[in-house]
C-alpha cells in the first residue's frame, strides 16, 4: 500500500502514481474531482467490518464496505468462539438466527498440566444461557455479508483492494484496484477493519512476539463433549478444546518447530503426543483433521497515520488466542463505534466522534490486551515458583463467587459493566 500525503485532491493528482489515476463516475452524486463522497468508508469485510456496516445501516449515512475477498470459500476449516454477548450483538443485528450449525459452551473447565489448581466456570453461575458458543467461520461470515447484501442503505464492493489513502481538507481519499479498474472515493471518515498487512501500514503498531505457534484443527475424542469446553495450561502454552459438532476444534500453543512438526506427523502420532499435553479428561482421541500453523503475537495500534481514520478489531488489537477474546472485543469495538456513529447527524466533527470513540472503548482494549497477555506470560513456562502461584490463583477463582463471576463478565461482555 501506497501513503499520499497531499493536502487536497488537486495535490493528490499531482503525487499520485499514474497506476491510481482518478476515474471519472458518470454518477451525478460524484463530485468535480471525478469520484464519490461517503460518510464511511469500511475496510475490511471480515465479521468486525460487517458488523460495524450493519450497525450503521439504519444511520441515514452514506457507507460503503470494500472486502478485499472475491468470494468466500465454503470450505474454511476455521471456527469462532463467539460469547454470549457477542450474540446478543448479532441479535441485534438480526443475523443470529442465521448462524447454524453452532455448539453451546455451558461449561470450561481451566487447569494446568504437572501442577494442583483448577477451575470451572458455568453459564449457571454467569447467569447466561451459555457462556459462549463455537460455530464454523465460514457459517459466521456467510450471515453476516447476505445481511450486508440485503441492506439497501448499504454498498458492498467484493474483490476490493485498498492500494492508497491521501488526505483532503475535509476527507480522506481511498483508492482501490476492483474488477481490473482503479477507482477512487472520498470518506469523511474511514476505518480499518482488515487485521492484515493493510492494517500494519496505516498506523504504528507495537508489537511483542511470543515466539510461539498455534496449531488449529479439529478433533474427536471417545467421550461425548457435553458441551464442555477445557483450557489446558502447559509449558509450551494454552491448550483449548472446544466442543464443536460431534467432537472439538482444537488451539494448541507450541513453539513453531514443533508446529511444523505436528502439522506433519502421521494422525496416531499426532494424536498420541495431544494426549500427553493434555490428558485423559476428555476421554482417548481418535481423529484428527483441518491441521495448520500460524505464528502468534501480540499487536497493539497507537494513533492511524490519517487524521479521519479509525482502526477497530483486529486491526487495532491482535490478540493471543488464549480465552478467545479477540474477535469478540472486535465485535463490541464495532458495536460502540455504529452506536456512536448513530447518534450524531449531518456534519459532525468527526474528530469529536474519533475521540469518543477511543475514551469508550479504552477500558475494555485495555483490561482485554493486559488479561491475555499476563496469561500468556504467566502460563506458558515452567518455573516452579510461577506454578505454586498459578495453582493458588486458579483455586481463589474456584473458591471465591465473587471473583469468579467478575472474571467471566470480562470474559462474555468485556469491561463494559
Amino acid at each position: 500500500m501506497h501513503a499520499l500525503h497531499p493536502t487536497d485532491s488537486r495535490r493528490a493528482r499531482a503525487h499520485a502514481p499514474s497506476s491510481l489515476k482518478i476515474l471519472r463516475s458518470e454518477t451525478s452524486s460524484a463530485d468535480a474531482a471525478g469520484f464519490i463522497d461517503y460518510d464511511i468508508v469500511i475496510v475490511g469485510g471480515g465479521p468486525v467490518g460487517c458488523t460495524l456496516a450493519l450497525g450503521l445501516a439504519a444511520a441515514r449515512r452514506s457507507v460503503l464496505l470494500l472486502d478485499a475477498s472475491p468470494e468466500l470459500h465454503a470450505d474454511d476449516p476455521r471456527t469462532v468462539a463467539l460469547s454470549y454477548g457477542s450474540r446478543l450483538i448479532l441479535e441485534r443485528l438480526q443475523v443470529w438466527r442465521e448462524i447454524a450449525p453452532l455448539t453451546a459452551i455451558d461449561t470450561i473447565h481451566i487447569s494446568q498440566r504437572g501442577g494442583f489448581g483448577s477451575t470451572v466456570l458455568t453459564a449457571a453461575d454467569a447467569h447466561t444461557p451459555s457462556l459462549g458458543y463455537v460455530a464454523p467461520y465460514a457459517v459466521v461470515q456467510r450471515a453476516l455479508k447476505r445481511r450486508v447484501q440485503e441492506a439497501h442503505s448499504l454498498q458492498m464492493e467484493s474483490g476490493a483492494r485498498v492500494t492508497a489513502f491521501a488526505e483532503r481538507r475535509d476527507s480522506l481519499l481511498v483508492a482501490f484496484e476492483h474488477r481490473g479498474r482503479e477507482t477512487r472515493v472520498g470518506a469523511a471518515l474511514t476505518i480499518i477493519a482488515d487485521g492484515g498487512a493493510l492494517a500494519q501500514q496505516s498506523a504504528r503498531i507495537e508489537v511483542r512476539d511470543y515466539k510461539q505457534s498455534a496449531l488449529i484443527g479439529n478433533v474427536t475424542a471417545s467421550l461425548a463433549h457435553r458441551h464442555t469446553a477445557f483450557e489446558r495450561f502447559t509449558q509450551e502454552g494454552p491448550l483449548a478444546l472446544l466442543p464443536h459438532a460431534g467432537g472439538y476444534a482444537l488451539v494448541w500453543t507450541v513453539s513453531p518447530e514443533r508446529g511444523i512438526e505436528l502439522c506433519s506427523c502421521p494422525d496416531d502420532t499426532f494424536l498420541r503426543q495431544l494426549q500427553e499435553a493434555f490428558g485423559t479428561r476428555a476421554g482417548k482421541f481418535s481423529g484428527v483433521r483441518d491441521r495448520t500453523t500460524f505464528p502468534l503475537a501480540l499487536r497493539v495500534a497507537s494513533d492511524a497515520n490519517f487524521d479521519r481514520m479509525l482502526l477497530i478489531g483486529n486491526a487495532a488489537q491482535a490478540l493471543h488466542p488464549v480465552a478467545g477474546q479477540g474477535l469478540n472485543l472486535g465485535l463490541r469495538d464495532a458495536w460502540e463505534l455504529a452506536d456512536l456513529l448513530s447518534a450524531v447527524e449531518g456534519d459532525a466533527d468527526m474528530s469529536a466522534v474519533m475521540k469518543s470513540y477511543q475514551r469508550a472503548r479504552q477500558r475494555d482494549r485495555r483490561a482485554s490486551v493486559l488479561l491475555t497477555d499476563a496469561m500468556v506470560r504467566a502460563f506458558s513456562n515452567s518455573n516452579l515458583a510461577l506454578q505454586w502461584v498459578r495453582g493458588c490463583g486458579l483455586t481463589f477463582l474456584d473458591c471465591v463467587p465473587a471473583a469468579k463471576h467478575r472474571f467471566m463478565q470480562q470474559m462474555i461482555f468485556g469491561a463494559l459493566w
